[in-house]
C-alpha cells in the first residue's frame, strides 16, 4: 500500500482492491471504526466536518469510490453490488470490522447492501439522502443526458444544472457559504470525465434493494433534508418502515448533500445511532 500526505496529520492512502485503485483517509487510532461512503459526483471530502467531530474518539475512514475524487477509473464495476464488494474489502483489509458505517446517497446503497449482506463487518449504520428504490423513470432520462454532456463536453459544462440537486435552496442562496459552494463546483467539475460517467451509469441503471431492508438487523439511523429533490422524503418514510427499530430523522433546511450543508443535524444522528449500541 503506497502513501502520499497533506497538510495535518491526516494520511492520505490507497489500495489496490478488487480490482480497483482505492483511495482513502484515515485518522488512525484505537477506537472503533466510521467508515464513510460518498455521493455521486463527490469524494471523500464531504465528511470532513463529520471526521473533525469524531475523530478524537473513533478511527475515521472515508473513501473515494471507484472512479471518482482520487480512486482510480476502472473500465467496469461500476454496479452497486460492486461497490458495496470494494468497501466491504476495505474495511477487511484495514481490519476494522464490524465498524460503524455512514453513507450518503449512493454511499447508501452501499450500507444497505453490505449491513443486509455482510452484517458480520457493521455494528451501526446511517443512511443519508438515500433510497432502496432503482432510478425513478421521471428522472433517469434526464440524468442521462446531463451525463452525455458532461462525457462529451466536460463537466463544467453541467455542473449548474447540477448544484440545484446536491443542494438544497437554504445553502444555495445563503452568501455566507459562497466559498463552500465554489468549493463544491470545483470539486463536482474536476471529477475525472470518464469515471464519473460511468459512475453515473451505475446509479441510473441500479437495481431496487427494497426486499433487503427487512434483513438489516443493526441500530440503524435515517437522515434526510427536507429540500432534498434528489431523494425525497418519501424514500426514507419508507426505508424507516421497513427497517425494524430505524430512527428517522428529517433535517431543516437541507438539501442532498446533508454532510456539507448540515453538519452537526447529521453529526447528532451518527452520535445517536452509535449509542444504540450502549
Amino acid at each position: 500500500m503506497a502513501e502520499s500526505h497533506c497538510k495535518g496529520e491526516r494520511k492520505l492512502p490507497h489500495v489496490d482492491l478488487n480490482g480497483a485503485h482505492i483511495h482513502f483517509t484515515d485518522t488512525g487510532g484505537s477506537g472503533e471504526a466510521i467508515v464513510f461512503s460518498h455521493g455521486l459526483l463527490m469524494n471523500a471530502a464531504m465528511f470532513d466536518k463529520q471526521v473533525a467531530h469524531f475523530r478524537g474518539r473513533y478511527r475515521c475512514i472515508a473513501f473515494d469510490h471507484r472512479g471518482q475524487g482520487q480512486s482510480g477509473v476502472t473500465d467496469d464495476g461500476y454496479d452497486m453490488e460492486t461497490l458495496a464488494a470494494d468497501a466491504a474489502a476495505l474495511i477487511e483489509h484495514l481490519d476494522v470490522a464490524p465498524c460503524h458505517f455512514v453513507g450518503l446517497s449512493m454511499g447508501g446503497f452501499v450500507g444497505i447492501r453490505l449491513a443486509a449482506r455482510n452484517p458480520g463487518l457493521l455494528k451501526t449504520l446511517t443512511l443519508l439522502n438515500t433510497s432502496a428504490d432503482p432510478e425513478a423513470i421521471e428522472t433517469g432520462p434526464k440524468y442521462r443526458i446531463l451525463n452525455l454532456v458532461a462525457r462529451w463536453v466536460g463537466l463544467w459544462a453541467v455542473v449548474g444544472r447540477v448544484m440545484p440537486i446536491l443542494f438544497g435552496q437554504t445553502f444555495l442562496k445563503d452568501a455566507a457559504r459562497m466559498n463552500e459552494q465554489k468549493r463544491w463546483r470545483k470539486a463536482i467539475s474536476g471529477n475525472h470525465r470518464i469515471g464519473i460517467t460511468r459512475a453515473v451509469t451505475g446509479v441510473i441503471d441500479r437495481d431496487g434493494c427494497s426486499d433487503l431492508l427487512n434483513e438489516i438487523r443493526i441500530p440503524t439511523g435515517i437522515g434526510v433534508g427536507d429540500e432534498d429533490v434528489a431523494t425525497e422524503p418519501s424514500k426514507s418514510e419508507r426505508m424507516h418502515a421497513a427497517i425494524k427499530g430505524s430512527e428517522l430523522v428529517v433535517f431543516r433546511h437541507t438539501g442532498h448533500s446533508s454532510s456539507i450543508e448540515s453538519p452537526m443535524q447529521v453529526n447528532d444522528l451518527i452520535e445517536r445511532t452509535i449509542k444504540r449500541l450502549k
